[in-house]
């Protein structure tokens, strides 16, 4: 009968504990978040219950399985503990990441529903996102480490690494110079305030949104939700542009490539229009001015204001769609165009009047004026 009561005991009292302290610890959490409802810390805090109450399941196990007079556990006894310390490991180890990665989400949390200021919370997200990823590589070394280190074999093979660490050392630093190099790279990103996440940056010639950093590689998700995956070390060799930087206000151009004969005080009457009537624009500024010139063409600017780069690539879009469209109806000999006949001259011009043009009639000399002949008007 004690053969038979013991392991019951032994068992069935560790699940029982077990489940008796995770409840409390449960209902402690519950009551101290409805107390304090400033912090999300308590009820992330929630999560950690499973690997808790692992931890202290196996905790019990190991020290009171010795108890149990079974012949199949007198027998594997050592292996018994062995895994059981094994698995001991592990669970304090998840629970060192997850007690870890809660305490950081409620930081981020709280400073980012205190902070006005967009930039600086995608830097604290950044950093403390880097952080988390540094203390589980950290901790799971350190589980690996203790769960090898339990092997009595594992103890010599530890002795002789140590005694040529500084050989091992330099090789490594040898042959893994990409690696930490990425690695400096990512601890430079996070405290440099470079590029973070949620930043619109353009890469190679690709537009797009920081997604997600860690310590090696960065990934940037394109206008057309493609991912582009590229190590951390390239932000820190090499030059790129960060919309982001500064602030999220944002200035962009639209180009008009148009005729001499383009109406440039209408379209800044038109072009104010557009912009009233887009949402995407944030009031603070805007011009029309030419800024080049050809011998066929002209290049009209237009600059327009957005609060983030998401907006201004609307804005741009409206304008450059609704000016051209406003042209093309009302204005169309200012869309430029190649020759092959003589083109028509726009409305009201001097040059038609003298001409007759508008008429198909000869001037009463019968003669057309050439523009050294043509009569001034004005004084000089």
């Amino acid at each position: 009968m004690e053969n038979v009561l013991t392991p019951l005991l032994v068992v069935g009292g560790s699940l029982l504990i077990t489940l008796v302290m995770g409840w409390l610890v449960d209902v402690l959490l519950r009551r101290a978040d409805s107390r304090h409802h400033e912090t999300p810390l308590w009820g992330l805090l929630r999560l950690c219950r499973p690997p808790l109450q692992v931890v202290l399941c196996t905790a019990l196990l190991r020290a009171s399985f010795d108890q149990i007079r079974l012949d199949v556990v007198r027998d594997h006894r050592a292996g018994i503990g062995q895994v059981l310390t094994l698995v001991l490991i592990a669970a304090s180890a998840w629970l060192v990441i997850r007690v870890a990665a809660t305490v950081v989400q409620s930081s981020y949390a709280r400073y980012a529903t205190s902070s006005r200021d967009p930039a600086r919370v995608r830097r604290v997200r950044t950093q403390v996102t880097l952080i988390q990823r540094v203390v589980t590589a950290v901790v799971a070394t350190v589980a690996i480490a203790a769960m090898l280190l339990t092997f009595p074999a594992m103890r010599t093979v530890g002795t002789s690494m140590l005694a040529s660490a500084g050989v091992i050392g330099i090789v490594a630093g040898v042959a893994a110079q990409s690696t930490l190099g990425n690695l400096f790279a990512g601890f430079q990103i996070a405290f440099g305030d470079m590029v973070r996440i949620g930043d619109t940056v353009v890469v190679d010639g690709e537009w797009g949104t920081v997604e997600e950093i860690t310590l090696t590689f960065l990934t940037v998700r394109t206008w057309d939700e493609r991912r582009i995956t590229m190590p951390v070390s390239y932000f820190t060799s090499r030059p790129f542009e960060n919309w982001s930087r500064g602030g999220a206000q944002m200035a962009g151009t639209v180009f008009f490539q148009l005729d001499h004969s383009a109406p440039i005080a209408a379209m800044r009457d038109r072009l104010r229009d557009v912009l009233g009537d887009c949402a995407a624009w944030d009031g603070r500024d805007w011009s029309l001015a030419v800024t080049d010139t050809t011998p066929t063409t002209i290049e009209v600017r237009a600059v327009v204001t957005a609060k983030d780069a998401d907006d201004i690539w609307t804005v741009r879009c409206a304008v450059r769609e609704q000016m051209i469209g406003w042209l093309r109806d009302h204005h169309p000999y200012a869309l430029p165009r190649i020759v092959t006949s003589p083109a028509a001259l726009p409305p009201g011009d001097h040059w038609r009047e003298l001409t007759g043009a508008d008429t198909g009639r000869i001037p009463a000399n019968g003669q057309v004026p050439t523009p050294e002949k043509a009569p001034r008007t004005g004084r000089g």
